[in-house]
């Protein structure tokens, strides 16, 4: 196993740690602080957001961690690969659709408590998986086109 590879798939793991802790520790604290609060009726659908958010993240952590498995194996240039970049794309994009739909309960949230951090943070939370699918558009782009190129010169010698 390549060295470098090996660092990243322990980077893919600890990313994962605490999302999951996350979800399993902090959300709910969280959700019984807020039941008696007033904000209540306008954060759990942001809370649903974030659990519905959770899946999507994972299955893009775990098709970075095959993505690198095949860089292992060597197969960094085959359609696999590619498929694994179009999942990542699709579960960024996801994330931000789920941010974007509970964008508007942070403006409630943040109008109530007259805090515009919360509309900025809502902002920062539906840009930043956006840039990722981005990314992963960006370098699927690449890969198919070097797939192809490499195809046409094992064909032409």
């Amino acid at each position: 196993m390549n060295r470098g590879t090996l660092f990243l798939k322990v980077v893919v793991f600890l990313l994962a740690i605490p999302i999951i802790g996350m979800c399993i520790f902090l959300l709910p604290w969280i959700a019984r602080e807020v039941s008696d609060s007033q904000f209540a009726n306008y954060f759990y659908p942001v809370l649903i957001g974030m659990y519905a958010s959770t899946v999507p993240y994972l299955i893009g952590l775990f098709q970075a961690y095959r993505l690198l498995s095949y860089i292992d194996q060597n197969r960094a240039f085959s359609q696999s690969s590619i498929g694994a970049l179009k999942t990542i794309k699709f579960c960024a994009s996801t994330i931000s659709v789920f941010y974007l739909v509970c964008l508007p309960f942070f403006y409630l949230i943040g109008e109530k408590d007259d805090a515009p951090g919360v509309i900025l943070m809502g902002f920062i939370l539906i840009f930043a998986p956006m840039v990722v699918a981005v990314f992963a558009a960006v370098l699927q782009k690449l890969l198919q086109q070097a797939i192809t190129i490499k195809t046409e010169n094992d064909l032409t010698v």
